[in-house]
């Protein structure tokens, strides 16, 4: 009896477990919390007195059960309603399942063998030796029959092309779909270059970014999509090779583990503490390491800060609002030094009003900017094309004006833009939303470099002037 109750613990409690395992990943970073010694009520002592010392010590751990009861009344209440012979097979079940979950040395790898004797093992990324090509003057080359590229623009296969082109913006794709464990994101570059969008006449400021930058294509950065991690090493190399050249480079991803290599790669090249990010995203991508995978779409920041490249008061954040992190994760946040604006904060002032903060913020901080885009960061209304969609996000309507002004106002470094589903985005507004945020950021350094103000918008495109209304009611 005893065993067949055990295993109906055990049972039990994985399906909990499995109901549970969003709200227990959106609260991981409880786990920072020092643990608290549960009290138990006087009703339960003769229930907890068949446990063993061990068996008693972990039940009043709450580091442990909050896994399988959020709170001690919710533990309490599942006590309750067992019997003693019933409890000590609830408190076997969660132990067993701990076991089970951690590592344990001799049962578990502690590491990913990879066939080192492969002829192939460096195949995916090594690129075509330029000696295998005719000859040519190095420079941006311009594709004819309307094959499609990022903004329409020219192909730029190497560095020398452009220093050569005097590159202004290097569009790279890296299709990276690995980290997120969603399908599809590795298709986004492809989309993006078959969408249109980024280019051609702004509307609000009548300016072609084109016209006005010097933009190639850089092509798609290989990708290992077996393994996320021996991915992001290379991408940081030609996100690298690209800032070396002065251009900018702006990456369409992909998954937002990219974000771990693309900062990177900025920090190597402009230092440590000379890049700030202004991450967009419906979800604050700051695991705390209890994943077994160092990297994943939703811990790159916290992946460059353990890697010493950037510190949380590098960091403004914009739109978060899924279901992590808690109230301690924030706490932690301000700790970090952390500049966060949540959809709450939205709600209780306004987005004009928090637009204006991360622009201030933003100006205040003076550093060269990196900008991360998730396109989740907008409501799914909009943007349904992409893994993780979080109900209450911002509209298009808002988050293109606060992209077009912080390229402006700020000398942008580096950006991407990730998390784009094509597979899941049946109407295609997910690409032509994502087009236009793009197409904002090149509008914004085109307006830097003509030495507009960050507010500007071409007279003509906001008063028809046939009378003076606008000077007659102005507030």
């Amino acid at each position: 009896m005893k065993n067949s109750t055990r295993t109906f613990g055990v049972i039990v409690l994985v399906v909990a477990i499995s109901t549970a395992m969003s709200a227990a990943l959106a609260q991981q970073d409880d786990a920072e919390e020092s643990a608290a010694v549960v009290e138990f009520p006087a009703s339960l002592d003769a229930m907890l007195s068949v446990l063993t010392d061990v068996q008693l010590a972990y039940l009043k751990d709450s580091s442990k059960t909050r896994r399988y009861a959020s709170t001690t009344e919710d533990l309490i209440a599942a006590l309750e309603k067992r019997s003693a012979e019933q409890v000590v097979a609830y408190v076997d079940a969660m132990m067993w399942v701990e076991d089970q979950t951690g590592f344990v040395q001799g049962r578990d790898m502690a590491w990913l063998p990879l066939n080192t004797e492969s002829p192939d093992f460096n195949a995916w990324m090594v690129r075509r030796p330029r000696s295998f090509d005719p000859e040519r003057e190095p420079g941006p080359v311009s594709l004819a029959r309307g094959i499609p590229t990022f903004a329409g623009a020219p192909v730029a296969l190497t560095p020398e092309d452009l220093i050569a082109g005097d590159v202004n913006v290097a569009i790279v794709g890296a299709p990276l779909n690995m980290g997120s464990g969603w399908r599809d994101a590795g298709y986004g570059p492809l989309v993006m270059r078959t969408t249109g969008g980024m280019a051609g006449n702004d509307q609000y400021t009548q300016i072609n970014p084109s016209r006005e930058l010097n933009i190639v294509d850089y092509g798609d950065i290989a990708i290992d999509n077996d393994s996320t991690e021996r991915s992001m090493q290379h991408v940081r190399e030609v996100v690298r090779e690209i800032a070396e050249t002065g251009a900018i480079p702006l990456i369409v991803g992909g998954d937002h583990s990219l974000e771990y290599p693309n900062v990177a790669a900025l920090v190597d090249v402009y230092g440590k503490g000379n890049v700030s990010v202004i991450h967009f995203d419906a979800h604050h991508d700051v695991g705390m390491g209890d994943s077994p995978h160092h990297i994943s779409h939703g811990q790159p920041i916290y992946r460059l800060m353990r890697d010493n490249h950037i510190t949380g008061s590098d960091y403004i954040q914009v739109g978060l609002r899924s279901g992590g992190p808690s109230e301690s994760g924030y706490k932690w946040m301000r700790e970090q030094g952390f500049k966060y604006h949540s959809m709450a904060e939205v709600e209780r002032f306004g987005w004009d009003y928090v637009m204006e903060r991360v622009l201030d913020e933003a100006k205040r901080d003076g550093r060269k900017l990196h900008i991360s885009f998730d396109v989740d960061v907008l409501d799914p209304s909009y943007i349904v094309g992409t893994g993780t969609p979080v109900s209450g996000g911002l509209t298009p309507r808002e988050a293109i004006p606060i992209i077009r002004k912080l390229c402006a106002q700020q000398e942008l470094v580096g950006f991407d833009i990730v998390e784009i589903a094509p597979a899941l985005d049946p109407g295609y507004t997910t690409a032509l939303h994502s087009a236009a945020i793009v197409k904002a950021c090149l509008v914004g350094v085109a307006m830097r470099k003509l030495g507009h103000d960050i507010d500007y918008l071409n007279p003509v495109t906001i008063d028809h002037a046939q009378d003076n209304y606008h000077e007659e009611n102005a507030q």
